[in-house]
């Protein structure tokens, strides 16, 4: 009789699994999503510094549709992710918040025009894929 306790153990080991591999991840939000979510207060839906917030701020947000004309018409990914992300701007000086902690995700290997595949946030680079839609050619 010591035979059906290790079959139950399987049985439940089994059933354990079932509802681990059942499991499906919390799906990622698009670029737009967190768009509308973390920046669109302050720039707006269209991204032209409009945003229900833009008022009460001591600068007004940047127009986001206008980043690759002021650049040569090339949109500045690497220089937007950072921006988004809080690697520019001195602590205190910018009026933009750093939304580094707020879209840590899986890491992707995306090349911000620069040649070089780098590890980087997918909501990170969804975002950018994102302003880069949006761009006024």
């Amino acid at each position: 009789m010591a035979q059906p306790l290790p079959i139950l153990s399987l049985f439940a080991a089994l059933g354990l699994g079932a509802c681990v591999l059942g499991t499906t991840p919390e799906p990622v939000p698009t670029g737009a999503e967190d768009f509308a979510d973390f920046c669109a207060g302050c720039h707006g839906l269209s991204g032209k510094g409009a945003g229900e917030l833009a008022g009460t701020l001591a600068r007004r947000p940047a127009d986001l549709t206008l980043l690759a004309r002021r650049n040569g018409g090339t949109f500045p990914t690497t220089q937007v992710m950072a921006k988004i992300w809080g690697y520019t701007g001195g602590k205190g000086s910018d009026v933009m918040p750093n939304f580094g902690p707020l879209l840590d995700s899986e890491l992707v290997p995306y090349d911000g025009g620069d040649g070089i595949m780098t590890p980087t946030p997918v909501r990170l680079v969804q975002i950018a894929e994102h302003l880069k839609s949006i761009q006024i050619r």
